[in-house]
């Protein structure tokens, strides 16, 4: 799958994206806690306050997340 972060989530990230084999289906909220294990406080810090796009579909917690699936991390922004 393909994670794209965006402004504060990819400077968190210390990336604009990564890819991720995902061996089963997994629950958005399990993905997000494992990618603030993955790249730490900050990250996770900022996943907090995040939306979530899964394949171009606004998507929250209980949504399921599979390999192949494209994920946008979206952090707060001002204007527009």
């Amino acid at each position: 799958m393909l994670v794209r972060y965006y402004a504060a989530a990819a400077e968190a990230a210390g990336a604009e994206e990564e890819r991720l084999d995902l061996p089963a289906p997994l629950p958005l909220a399990r993905l997000v806690e494992d990618l603030g294990r993955r790249h730490g406080p900050d990250l996770a810090r900022v996943l907090g306050a995040c939306s979530f796009l899964l394949d171009a579909t606004s998507a929250e917690g209980a949504a399921v997340v599979a390999d192949g699936a494209t994920l946008d991390v979206l952090p707060p922004f001002a204007g527009g």
